[in-house]
């Protein structure tokens, strides 16, 4: 994969090459627990964000929230560096600032552009994740239905919040796969290994073939789904007897 180039971005006059306070402050209660991602995309949505340029391949781990190590392929040939996920998706790094830029990469070009023009890049490329401050003090992954969110300069509902699945996804989720023959009922919670698990009960009496059968169109209906696909990041199906 090599580096793209970002649309022209417009001047930002008297920009000092700070991070925006609300950002700050957002990131700042996300390392201490006190905060949330989603804090933090609603505290970037119109903000300046700065882009690094690079022209060099090279391998490095990034560290997100959490303390969770993930090692990327970071590459750009005279463009916008692009982060290789362990999950295969693509990420565009963004930085609140001049001085967390510097301290991932001193040799970086900053790049000023608007949150939504970056994220509106990174879905035009294909790449479907952000990554804030790669190099720290709080490195936060946006996820992909945020991106679009930011992208459309629209706020993101995240399909999960504290009080479990959003009740429209998970509605959406139970009209999508409730009519799939051989499925007796459905119902969506927060997952462990995705975002949402969709969890299916299913017809007794399936053998290894039928159950592959009936898991296939669970996985059509839900790729069909269009709020389910705007709104939901990853998905994992829980199948039950």
């Amino acid at each position: 994969m090599t580096g793209r180039a970002l649309p022209p971005s417009s001047p930002f006059a008297g920009d000092d090459g700070a991070a925006d306070p609300a950002v700050a402050g957002a990131l700042a209660a996300l390392q201490d627990r006190s905060g949330t991602v989603r804090a933090v995309v609603d505290a970037l949505a119109g903000t300046r964000v700065l882009v690094p340029v690079l022209a060099e391949l090279e391998v490095e781990d990034v560290v997100v929230h959490g303390g969770h190590a993930h090692t990327v392929d970071k590459e750009a040939s005279a463009g916008i560096v692009a982060l290789q996920a362990p999950d295969g998706r693509t990420a565009l790094p963004v930085f609140t600032s001049v001085a967390t830029m510097a301290a991932w990469r001193a040799d970086a070009r900053p790049v000023p552009s608007d949150v939504a023009r970056a994220a509106l890049s990174a879905v035009t490329e294909g790449w479907e994740v952000l990554v804030v401050d790669p190099g720290g003090p709080t490195t936060v992954l946006v996820p992909r239905p945020a991106v679009w969110a930011l992208a459309q300069q629209e706020r993101w509902r995240p399909a999960v919040t504290p009080e479990g699945v959003d009740p429209e996804v998970r509605d959406a989720i139970v009209a999508a796969v409730t009519p799939v023959t051989g499925v007796v009922a459905a119902d969506a919670v927060p997952g462990t290994r995705a975002e949402v698990a969709v969890v299916v009960t299913l017809v007794g009496g399936l053998d290894r073939v039928g159950l592959d059968a009936v898991l296939v169109q669970v996985n059509a209906a839900l790729a069909g789904a269009e709020l389910v696909a705007t709104r939901v990041d990853s998905l994992e199906i829980r199948p039950r007897g």
